[in-house]
């Protein structure tokens, strides 16, 4: 009789293995693809709703997590794996962001009643969706910058850390 696979006690307490090497991503890696799932969840979530201040509600989380994510990448990330990332994939990512940043200025200026408001939010998850695939895939640019010199885990920490003070800064929220 079939049983349940066991977790592992990595699994309970967060670490993350690689398939490949069985070994845990860095920090800035791990940091980079928690905010990925997190925003996925939102975007599925966010199909579900009827009611016009639920999606007023989810959308403002999306993109203040949007917001804060693109602005880590952009500050730190992107700038310290240049040179370790192929240039053409980092210019890729900065107009995607770039892209993103317009279509959620679109989306808070409008009304869930307006015309073509769930379009533009599931353009955006779309767009999202694509983006992180270009960072995950093999080869792609979280895979180059693990290749590379850079101590990611000391970057995760300045990203965790600049995080916060978006957080606080966008977010409104107060660290005691």
């Amino acid at each position: 009789m079939a049983t349940a696979p066991q977790k592992s006690a990595s699994s309970k307490t967060g670490a993350r293995r690689t398939r490949r090497t069985n070994r845990r991503d860095p920090l800035a890696i791990t940091l980079l693809k928690k905010d990925h799932r997190e925003v996925e969840g939102w975007f599925d979530e966010y199909e579900q709703l009827e009611d016009d201040a639920e999606k007023v509600a989810l959308f403002s989380k999306i993109a203040l997590a949007l917001k804060v994510h693109t602005s880590i990448e952009e500050e730190i990330f992107y700038p310290e794996e240049r040179g370790e990332v192929e240039d053409d994939m980092l210019d890729e990512a900065y107009v995607e962001h770039a892209g993103a940043k317009k279509l959620i200025a679109e989306i808070e200026a409008m009304k869930p009643q307006d015309e073509y408001y769930d379009a533009k939010v599931k353009v955006l998850g779309e767009y999202i969706k694509h983006h992180v695939k270009e960072e995950e895939q093999p080869g792609g640019v979280f895979a180059q910058a693990k290749k590379g010199d850079e101590d990611l885990d000391a970057m995760g920490e300045r990203m965790k850390a600049r995080k916060q003070e978006l957080m606080n800064e966008l977010g409104g929220s107060v660290v005691n």
